[in-house]
């Protein structure tokens, strides 16, 4: 399970059912498995969700087979606009951030 920080002031947007419901506007479906909220979509068989906090999200995933590049690829589209939405930051500040946290060896 990896965790996301969450932009400040963002969590408004998935408070309550808000993060079910974005899960199924965007993968087609959700399921709540204890505290977790599980989908799928494509090549990505099981994506856990859970709000840790207001600035922290743990996101954890689980690929199955895929057909061909294309389908690799859509998931992987659809899985960042999840994150962007769920988050409020882009793929590439979600990269840096993780850089800067590793250099400071808060992983």
């Amino acid at each position: 399970m990896k965790e996301f920080d969450i932009k400040k002031g963002w969590a408004k947007n998935i408070e309550g059912d808000l993060l079910e419901k974005l899960m199924k506007e965007m993968f087609g479906n959700c399921a709540k498995d204890g505290d977790m909220l599980v989908s799928s979509y494509g090549v990505l068989k099981k994506i856990s969700v859970r709000q840790i906090s207001n600035v922290l999200l743990a996101v954890d995933t689980e690929a199955g087979d895929a057909k061909d590049d294309s389908q690799i690829l859509d998931s992987k589209r659809k899985l960042n606009m999840f994150m962007e939405k769920a988050t409020g930051f882009d793929a590439k500040a979600r990269m840096k951030r993780e850089q800067q946290k590793a250099k400071k060896g808060e992983f």
